[in-house]
């Protein structure tokens, strides 16, 4: 039994080879949108429907194995990451996005001055700026 097996069992999944297949895509790393996904479980799987993405994306998220992330004014994207209340900076000009670890101790934004009664278990921060790469071309357009 393969480590994605186990880790679908573990979380009372059943084991499908789209399920796999997604966990698969979702390894690889990255803030990947649902067609992105798609076509790469496409690359392992004779066919699968846009629908049916979707559908293991929220069975993977509701079980914790992967992350919904959605910046303002995106598509949601999906990461394998999960579990570590870390945050996201995201490219104002080509979308681009890279995880930001909490920065102070253990997760010091879980403390927020007024919780109006939540008791609070994560907290989603995005920041926004210019990559590297919108900077140099910003750069060399001036």
């Amino acid at each position: 039994m393969s480590g994605a097996e186990e880790l679908l069992r573990s979380r009372g999944l059943r084991v499908t080879r789209p399920r796999l297949a997604v966990l698969d895509v979702l390894a690889g790393g990255g803030h990947l949108e649902v067609d992105e996904i798609t076509r790469r479980v496409r690359e392992r799987l004779d066919s699968v429907s846009t629908q049916a993405v979707y559908d293991v994306l929220g069975a993977l998220s509701r079980a914790g194995l992967s992350r919904r992330i959605e910046p303002a004014g995106s598509p949601a994207r999906y990461e394998a990451r999960v579990g570590d209340n870390h945050h996201h900076v995201v490219c104002r000009s080509c979308g681009e996005i890279a995880d930001i670890d909490c920065a102070v101790g253990s997760a010091p934004c879980l403390e927020p001055n007024v919780a109006h009664g939540f008791e609070v278990d994560e907290a989603e921060v995005t920041f926004w700026g210019l990559c590297p790469g919108c900077r140099a071309r910003r750069s060399a357009d001036v």
